[in-house]
């Protein structure tokens, strides 16, 4: 269908034969309110619930997983928190940020980060990931120090002994891989590293999990160092194409180096949550793996990487969409902000890299956003440079808008005085001798924002475009998808 409007033509009501008069009777408007919120909540879900599930809870305290690449840490916080969230595969260096879990055990809550596996003496990317496990350290309540049983101490054990001993944090050392009695006998050897008795446990098969539990919930104080969770802040996701930034961006809004950056593309595995202040105000920031063309092209910890984006997306309430201002659109650019409005969240689109651009660039750069972008025109644009932090505040603004309207709702007597204008300038098209019209339209939801129609007849798709055209038009929605569903009402039989 064009951008133009529909078509007068046949309009003329009064030649038109519906077999009765479709206002004779009472309109039950509580009637169709409850038929339209459950039609809504069939197609689209329960919004209210979903967005109940994204509370947490404040002051948790926090345990720290650390040690050296693949004694299994993953592995062992998917055990703890009783689900597979954490990514694991049988290669070192899987995990590399400090990833944050809730999790409970006998009615104790608390927080469990993952982090990278700590190494002495390296550079580049290895350095980074040292560093964030031993910033984990500094700010736990208690360090769970896992070691492989099967392999016992190393020089790089004794080396993560160190840092934990100079945090002076409760420590518990954890043998790992003990998945059988003789492997529980030689982790008797690590009492040789000096910081207490070792806990032989196995996060693959479980065994004796439940007792590295009693240990833990022992040592947690009644109030944690763990972030609110509730409240205020408003969850964002940051998804991107990998190597756009996203990582580069939550560093420059938290003011320090909190997420693994480094050119090599896919740095980022786990989705990882950072509590953010914008202008005075709080954000519950999440940094997520780069989406790859198809998740079928992706293999091993990349495949379950792309998963657990979709899942970040789906518990944040608006999204971040990162595009390389510096290279030309792509259609995965448009792949991932169609994946965005079909999870039904709020969006901002950020142009990232504006310093590697001239004005060349930036003169294609808008041709390319008004050919490929058009069906987004409603989304916030800001132009940043994650790098240099020119203009990452004016995001928190962009943010706001396409929240608040998102959240937005519009009262029913408004909304059908709306559809009458409307539709007595631009009925729908005739189509077979009939004219389907609206009798009367409610919002039945918001988060986004979804319309209920009750028709009497089928609208055709290109009208419905025109219809959510003319309501953005009207009631702005600048930042939001908007839904609109339709009940058609039943012809009644004469007696």
């Amino acid at each position: 269908m064009t951008d133009q409007e529909p078509s007068n033509a046949g309009s003329d009501f009064a030649e038109e034969d519906t077999g009765e008069d479709l206002f004779d009777e009472e309109f039950n408007e509580d009637e169709f309110l409850a038929a339209a919120l459950a039609a809504a909540r069939e197609e689209f879900g329960d919004f209210d619930l979903e967005l109940a599930e994204m509370q947490g809870t404040a002051n948790l305290p926090v345990v720290a997983i650390v040690g050296r690449p693949n004694v299994g840490k993953s592995t062992l916080v998917n055990r703890i928190i009783g689900r597979r969230e954490a990514v694991v595969e049988d290669v070192p260096g899987v995990t590399r940020d400090r990833v944050s879990y809730e999790a409970e055990w006998n009615g104790r809550k608390f927080l469990v980060v993952d982090t990278g596996g700590w190494e002495r003496n390296v550079r580049g990317i290895h350095s980074q990931i040292a560093n964030q496990a031993e910033r984990a350290i500094n700010e736990a309540d208690v360090v769970l120090f896992v070691v492989d049983a099967t392999v016992g101490a190393t020089t790089t054990d004794e080396a993560v002994v160190e840092v934990i001993r100079k945090s002076g944090k409760p420590t518990i050392l954890v043998a790992n891989k003990a998945d059988d009695h003789n492997a529980e006998l030689d982790a008797t050897a690590l009492w040789g590293l000096g910081i207490g008795e070792p806990h032989p446990v196995s996060g693959l098969h479980g065994r004796r999990s439940g007792d590295l539990l009693d240990a833990v919930v022992a040592l947690l104080p009644e109030f944690g160092s763990g972030q609110a969770k509730e409240g205020t802040p408003r969850r964002v996701a940051l998804l991107g194409k990998p190597n756009v930034g996203k990582s580069s961006l939550l560093n420059a809004l938290a003011g320090s180096e909190r997420v693994v950056v480094d050119d090599v593309a896919g740095t980022t595995v786990d989705p990882v949550d950072e509590l953010v202040e914008i202008r005075d105000r709080l954000w519950w920031f999440v940094d997520t793996a780069g989406i790859r063309r198809r998740a079928k092209e992706a293999s091993g910890h990349e495949y379950y990487a792309t998963l657990r984006t979709q899942a970040a997306l789906d518990r944040a309430e608006v999204a971040i969409v990162l595009i390389d201002a510096s290279e030309p659109l792509t259609e995965q650019d448009q792949r991932i902000i169609s994946m965005v409005i079909d999870s039904g969240r709020a969006l901002v689109i950020a142009f990232n890299k504006w310093d590697l651009t001239d004005e060349e660039r930036r003169h294609y750069l808008a041709k390319e956003i008004d050919r490929e972008l058009a069906q987004v025109s409603w989304a916030p644009t800001v132009n940043i440079s994650a790098k240099t932090k020119r203009h990452v505040e004016k995001l928190a603004p962009a943010l706001e808008l396409s929240l608040d309207n998102w959240d937005s709702r519009v009262p029913t007597g408004t909304l059908n005085r709306f559809f009458a204008d409307l539709t007595a300038a631009h009925p729908h098209p005739l189509r077979g001798g009939k004219q389907p019209r609206i009798l009367f339209g409610t919002q039945v939801s918001a988060c986004p924002p979804t319309f209920a129609l009750f028709t009497t007849g089928f609208l055709e798709a290109g009208y419905r475009r025109f219809i959510e055209r003319r309501l953005r038009e009207e009631f702005g929605f600048d930042g939001t998808p908007i839904r609109v569903v339709m009940r058609v009402r039943e012809k009644r039989s004469r007696r």
